[in-house]
């Protein structure tokens, strides 16, 4: 694969772990800006409100953008953005240095998809598109484990302050590298909602939105709740995020492969099963060390192997594909924002030990969607045979 390729990657790594960096310094940004966890987790919130809402319209306003000029001012905006939360002192300053991130990462990471697919050849893309979203799940692995180790260290501050000189060095190699391309076909905003008139495909989006929430729920509020299972904290907790970030980065490679063979429901069912009861475990679990690591790794596998079968799926019900997976990605942040809310709410009303049988519990809606929707495809298929 060519150096083009792990250049989009290198830029996918930089605007992923902006976006899951703050799980990581949660208890740094508590404890410098004096406020409550809880509000804390609302970094993740804010960031994922800006990108479920400015991926559609970002992607609309620079349509007849060349995309290495797009990818070079995504990575621009989410440094700029990285730079701003790094010297913000109070915490509606780091809000907005938030929110200005993740409006370069909306821009980048379809981009980067969109790129990466028209430098090669067709044999080639598959494997293209899954290396550049391999700089996402790294930033799970890698990034979120090393922003808890460091923030205690360097403060939230240089943890944001490191993520954009890496973001900026992205930037600043990506014209040396990148190719000029024209910008696709424009399309409105009412054009790419168009294919969510289908109630199937709402059922797909709404599945993945609150599997997200169902995931985010916890691992927003996770370091805190090692703390609080067993006693975790400290480099045991950035070991158990890159246990973590490794079963992340399998799940996504063997979820793609178990669809391929088994077909994208029956794998659906089978991870959001595991998914359930992995997470449901994670409290008692979380009094070792051992039994955290266990469970992290199993969950991690389970939920980040989602998104390829959901995508197959999305494919099936929407074969044009551009336009639906472009909403799933909002409805990808949508649960993530939600996660923030919902897990706050629930950290003040019940303690952060109610948020693992919560999660769960958003796993069996999930499944219920699940099943309506596969209930619904095969009423419909057989009344078009009896027509």
């Amino acid at each position: 694969m060519s150096v083009r390729t792990y250049l989009l990657a290198a830029g996918a790594f930089a605007v992923g772990t902006s976006a899951y960096v703050v799980s990581g310094v949660l208890p740094a940004v508590s404890g410098e800006l004096g406020v409550s966890l809880t509000a804390a987790g609302q970094l993740a919130t804010a960031f994922a409100i800006a990108y479920a809402v400015g991926a559609p319209l970002v992607s609309t306003l620079t349509g007849r953008w060349d995309r290495r000029t797009l990818l070079v001012a995504a990575l621009v905006v989410a440094a700029v953005g990285n730079g701003l939360s790094a010297l913000a002192t109070t915490y509606p300053l780091l809000i907005v240095g938030r929110i200005i991130t993740a409006l370069g990462a909306a821009a980048y990471t379809p981009a980067a998809t969109l790129v990466c697919t028209a430098m090669l050849p067709p044999a080639q893309r598959a494997r293209a598109v899954g290396i550049v979203f391999g700089g996402l799940t790294l930033a799970l692995a890698v990034g979120v484990p090393a922003g808890d180790l460091l923030g205690g260290r360097i403060g939230y501050g240089g943890v944001f302050g490191a993520v954009a000189v890496v973001t900026a060095l992205v930037a600043a190699t990506a014209p040396l590298c990148l190719p000029r391309l024209p910008g696709p076909p424009v399309v409105s905003l009412r054009g790419r909602f168009a294919v969510a008139a289908d109630w199937r495909v709402l059922t797909a989006l709404a599945m993945t939105a609150v599997n997200v929430l169902a995931a985010m729920v916890v691992f927003i509020y996770v370091a805190p709740l090692l703390n609080a299972t067993g006693g975790i904290h400290g480099a045991t907790v950035a070991l158990l995020l890159l246990i973590y970030g490794i079963g992340a980065m399998a799940g996504n490679t063997w979820g793609g492969r178990a669809a391929d063979r088994f077909g994208a429901v029956p794998t659906l069912f089978a991870l959001l099963g595991g998914s359930v009861i992995t997470v449901a475990v994670l409290s008692p679990a979380g009094s070792t060390v051992l039994g955290a690591a266990v469970v992290l790794a199993l969950w991690a596998v389970f939920s980040w192997a989602f998104n390829p079968p959901m995508q197959s799926l999305l494919l099936e019900l929407a074969p044009t594909g551009g336009m639906v997976l472009s909403l799933n990605a909002s409805a990808i942040y949508l649960g993530t924002a939600v996660g923030g809310l919902v897990g706050g709410i629930v950290i003040g009303a019940g303690g952060l030990l109610a948020l693992p049988l919560l999660s769960a519990g958003f796993g069996l809606v999930v499944i219920a969607l699940l099943l309506t929707l596969q209930l619904g495809r095969r009423r419909v298929a057989a009344e078009n045979v009896v027509a």
